[in-house]
This record gives C-alpha cells, sequence and structure tokens, in this order.
C-alpha cells in the first residue's frame, strides 16, 4: 500500500484521490507524471515525519522534473527537512539553490532570514542580523501582509 493510501484524514484522502485523477488525465510527460507523484510522496512523508522517506522521494523527483518552479518547490522543501533537523547550513544551500530557480519564492526568503536571525542573535553579529534584515525586506515586499513579527522586528531594528 502506498504512502498516500494510508492517510486516515478525509482531506488528505480527498486529495490523493483528487492529484491521482489528474495526473492520469493531464497532458504532460510520464516523468512529470512520475515526478508528480514522488513529490506527492514526499511531502506526505515529510508530513509524517519520515524524513529519510521524503527526502529519497525528492532527489527521485528532481531527477525527473523539469520545470523550473516545481524544481524549485522540491528544493525548498528539501531545505525545509535540513532546516528541521537542526542543520541550518544544509538548509540555507537548499534555500538558496531554490532561490535561484524562483526568485519570488517567498518562503524562502523567510526561512534564510529566520536562520540568519537564529544565528545573529545567538552570536552576537550584527552582519547576520543585516542579512537577515536583507531577506525579510524582500519576502514583505513581495507579500506585505505576511511576516507582521519581522515587519515589526524591522521597525525596532532601526
Amino acid at each position: 500500500m502506498s504512502r498516500s493510501q494510508k492517510n486516515d484524514n478525509f482531506i488528505d484522502k480527498t486529495f490523493t484521490i483528487l492529484a491521482d485523477v489528474l495526473v492520469k488525465i493531464f497532458p504532460t510527460s510520464e516523468d512529470a507524471k512520475k515526478a508528480f507523484t514522488y513529490y506527492r510522496e514526499g511531502m506526505a512523508a515529510q508530513a509524517e515525519g519520515e524524513y529519510a522517506q521524503a527526502l529519497e522521494c525528492y532527489y527521485n523527483a528532481l531527477q525527473l522534473e523539469e520545470d523550473v518552479i516545481d524544481r524549485s518547490y522540491i528544493i525548498y522543501n528539501i531545505g525545509l527537512i535540513y532546516a528541521s533537523n537542526g542543520e541550518d547550513e544544509q538548509a540555507l544551500e537548499y534555500y538558496h539553490q531554490a532561490l535561484t530557480l524562483h526568485p519570488r519564492l517567498v518562503q524562502a526568503l523567510n526561512n534564510i532570514a529566520v536562520i540568519y536571525h537564529k544565528q545573529g542573535m545567538a552570536l552576537k553579529d550584527e552582519q547576520l542580523l543585516q542579512k537577515a534584515a536583507t531577506y525579510w525586506r524582500k519576502a514583505i515586499q513581495l507579500a506585505p501582509g505576511q511576516y507582521l513579527e519581522a515587519q515589526n522586528w524591522l521597525k525596532n531594528m532601526i
């Protein structure tokens, strides 16, 4: 039984059924369909805390996915896994890769800022805090209604 069939949540089941139907009828290449399936399996594994399985699925998806935006989200999710495991430097590498492919990926901008802020506060390093501010300003510019805590921090920083 695949991971997507194990979901007990009604919304997850509904999404899985809908995604399966779309993958079958959507006019796209077999590789793109397989990439999407790997990506979906990776998201399910990640949600369950099965990070090794999620990474395997994401890396498989990356081998098949050609769309730049889709690749950026896969890479971003890999960064999330590293960040959740406390591997900030690895997470930063993946977030930056995702931004290279998709410069308007607000979540990556925010997560980079969060890491730089955390490091800057721990080390009392003004340069890291300035980096955090730079990334948060970009994120807020792209998504003005989000990241209110960052907006408040930026106001107090000045």
